[in-house]
């Protein structure tokens, strides 16, 4: 039994569920989260505490933080495929740059995202807008320099790794946004493009 709980356009319920797919795996997904609620439930709370999505439950284990679910989930049910390396350092690189997207790129275009697209126009700042824009401009170059001498965020090879930093890429490449000329960013969205999951999942517009 594997259930995932969380709406299809949070990017963080997005990571889990193209990871499923790379993998994969078969799951059930409940709606939770923004126009849904439940998140402040009794039985969610139980389940993540900080009532945040996305949430795995997988035949008992319940884990919540969606760069922990991938790395779970790589471990798990990755073994041979590749996704998840088994060599150290390139699972190394993996991991780093999905820290990457959580610390820096998430937390530079993050407020942007919620002030365009969760906050209701009377609402907007356009000040937090603007640093925002002008924060991710200069984090999105440092991902351009790598992906400028390798395919892929840990080398010639898609891995889990990829999926957190594809979803910003998105994101950020399809955002009403004033942006930097990023040739190699612009590629590696073309590259992913060519995976069902990131498709079905990911490359859905911007909500």
């Amino acid at each position: 039994m594997r259930r995932i709980w969380g709406r299809t356009n949070s990017i963080n319920v997005m990571k889990v569920l193209w990871a499923c797919e790379e993998l994969a795996l078969t799951y059930e997904r409940i709606d939770a989260g923004g126009p849904f609620g439940r998140v402040k439930d009794p039985e969610f709370l139980a389940m993540n505490p900080n009532g945040l999505i996305p949430v795995l439950e997988e035949d008992g284990f319940v884990l919540w933080e969606s760069n922990a679910i991938l790395r779970y989930l790589g471990e798990v049910h990755g073994t041979g495929s590749g996704l998840w390396p088994r060599d150290a350092r390139a699972r190394a690189l993996a991991d780093q740059w999905m820290d990457w997207q959580q610390t820096t790129a998430q937390a530079a275009m993050g407020p942007a995202f919620v002030q365009m697209f969760r906050t209701p126009p009377e609402r907007r700042d356009e000040a937090v807008i603007r640093r925002s824009v002008e924060r991710a401009a200069e984090v999105f170059p440092v991902l351009e320099a790598h992906l400028a001498r390798h395919p892929f965020v840990a080398g010639d090879r898609f891995t889990l790794g990829d999926i957190p930093i594809g979803c910003a890429v998105y994101r950020y490449l399809h955002m009403p946004i004033a942006r930097p000329d990023l040739p190699a960013l612009a590629a590696y969205h073309e590259r992913l493009l060519a995976r069902p999951g990131y498709m079905r999942h990911v490359a859905v517009g911007v909500s």
